[in-house]
């Protein structure tokens, strides 16, 4: 029987690396126990392969994982990979509407905006004036909120919502789907939260020391109990008092019987924006203008670094306090370079205009001339390489079309499948591609998987002469801490490689970035207004001991 269980390990080992050596490269059997993998580095998650039908990492946690005689990885047929698997995972998006008879409804439309900051969860929960009413469920807002009788129960004229990609939780959790709400000695509270807290397992062994219990293993949950655990009065010094033991990044909305709260951090590291509903008057806060747009809710202002924004549904008053002392303003570059719609507009700048001239200034410092063509990396490098053609007068096509109705692909786990996956997500037009020397404008490069693979689709099937990537942003050489999922610092090709050894691994004839002084020109006198510690490893808060060794109890 052992000897079984250390070949299943084996070849479950064999499968993690064959294909995966830049994704997987910390798994190895057990020395002691060789009917188990040992995960001897934390890993980014979530990975989709399964051992005993449970997720390999839930929580970029070491671990050891049994494996059973007769199935060393369950179904390896869950193995995905898809046109954005390359690409960091975005964090999450956060709504709240106090004011309006139809807050849950509207609530609902503008998550549907939000959507791509968000995929594995969504949930609203609502005030009467008197008590909360809660739903959540896994997977899109179309899908938890698609029969009427979900949303019917969420009466009352204020709401909160969230969706949810996780950064801190297993991902695949009813548990650790916001908004979350607790009771406590003075009635209930709900709350969503976009970010991440750097110092979540501090903060928490510090309170499961002192008798708390938690429900999740979401960062959101500990801020819940800071705020119940609190001896302060009234919740508005609760709230900034647990606030005040937060390290990282944070934007949350509270909703109570008869309040509705906003709240960003110091640094002000995520989006939160203020908004005014026409004609009720209501005010809404949302993590992006574009879910303004779609309820009919005129932009008022930014919630500010350290603010928090109190407004009281019995007469709709408006109080603005500063949570703690004002900190030099960080916010993510990246919700410009992918994150943000570029129909939003993000820390004061209209993210189109952002990745034009993020592209335009590619084109400048890093020109193709002897290409035909620019066409983008559907869809987040459209307005980049839309600056690049315009600034290089080259002709801009759409040389790729993407499929809107492909989710996650499920494939075996063989080179024939990955590939296939790509066409799947991504179409050439090979009478625009064919014959000619091609620039191919994208937002990112992270593991380089999914860019070796477009060049190659767009040489074979596309029938292009030469392909010449152009990146609308520096090369990503440090993990994100402050509420995006980004890999390992081991698996970011450009943290292992220089620009000539990433454009030999993608295969094509020439690799350009867009410098970080071209980035950080675009913003000007903003610049150093903006976290981009992803591309200098320069951390406004410095990341307490993310990968902690731990061994996971399945």
């Amino acid at each position: 029987m052992a000897a079984t269980a250390a070949a299943s390990a084996a070849a479950a080992l064999a499968y993690l690396h064959d294909g995966h050596h830049s994704v997987f490269p910390a798994f190895s059997v057990h020395p002691a126990e060789p009917s188990r993998l040992f995960l001897s580095k934390a890993l980014p998650k979530p990975y989709p392969f399964l051992c005993h039908n449970y997720p390999i990492a839930a929580s970029s946690r070491r671990c050891m994982l049994p494996l059973t005689p007769h199935a060393a990885l369950v179904d390896p047929s869950h193995a995905f990979l898809s046109a954005d698997e390359d690409k960091p995972r975005d964090e999450c998006g956060v709504v709240g509407i106090i004011g309006d008879p139809d807050a849950a409804q509207l609530c609902s439309l503008a998550l549907h905006a939000l959507q791509h900051r968000g995929q594995e969860g969504a949930g609203i929960v609502s005030s009467d004036g008197s008590s909360l009413h809660s739903a959540t469920g896994l997977g899109l807002v179309s899908e938890v909120f698609s029969d009427p009788a979900t949303l019917a129960p969420l009466v009352g004229e204020a709401s909160i919502g969230h969706v949810r990609y996780s950064t801190a939780g297993a991902a695949s959790s009813l548990a650790n789907v916001q908004p979350f709400v607790a009771g406590y000695r003075f009635g209930k509270l709900a709350v969503a939260h976009n970010g991440n807290l750097v110092n979540y397992r501090n903060l928490r062994s510090a309170l499961e020391s002192k008798g708390s219990i938690f429900n999740s293993s979401s960062d959101t949950e500990v801020i819940l109990h800071l705020i119940a655990t609190s001896s302060s009065r009234p919740l508005l010094a609760r709230i900034v008092e647990a606030c005040e033991a937060l390290e990282g990044a944070y934007s949350l909305v509270f909703l109570t019987a008869n309040k509705l709260f906003a709240v960003r951090d110091p640094h002000g590291f995520r989006p939160l924006v203020m908004g005014r509903r026409r004609p009720t008057g209501a005010i809404v806060f949302a993590s992006e203008t574009c879910a303004l747009d779609l309820i009919n809710a005129a932009f008022v202002r930014e919630v500010n670094p350290g603010e928090v924004v109190v407004v009281d549904s019995r007469d709709m008053s408006i109080t603005s306090l500063c949570l703690m002392p004002s900190k030099s303003r960080k916010a993510c570059v990246f919700e410009h370079v992918y994150f943000a719609l570029p129909n939003s507009v993000v820390f004061g700048h209209p993210v189109h205009s952002s990745r034009y001239s993020f592209g335009a200034a590619l084109a400048r410092e890093s020109p193709a001339p002897s290409a035909d063509i620019v066409i983008p990396v559907p869809d987040s490098g459209f307005f980049a390489a839309l600056g690049f053609a315009e600034a290089s007068g080259l002709p801009f096509r759409q040389g790729l079309i993407r499929s809107h109705y492909v989710g996650r692909t499920f494939i075996e786990p063989d080179k024939e499948g990955r590939n296939l996956a790509v066409k799947l997500k991504l179409a050439p037009v090979r009478g625009i591609l064919e014959g000619k020397s091609v620039v191919v404008v994208d937002d990112s490069i992270v593991r380089g998987t999914t860019s070796s693979k477009i060049v190659q689709l767009i040489k074979t099937a596309g029938g292009a002469r030469e392909v010449h990537m152009r990146i609308a942003s520096p090369p990503i050489v440090g993990s994100c801490y402050y509420g995006v999922d980004t890999p390992s610092s081991e698996e970011l090709i450009s943290n292992r490689m220089d620009v000539e050894g990433v454009r030999q691994e993608i295969g094509c004839e020439t690799l350009a970035f867009l410098s970080l002084e071209s980035l950080r020109g675009v913003f000007a006198d903003e610049a150093h207004m903006f976290c981009d510690a992803c591309f200098t490893r320069d951390y406004p808060v410095p990341p307490r001991n993310q990968e902690v060794e731990q061994l996971v109890e399945f």
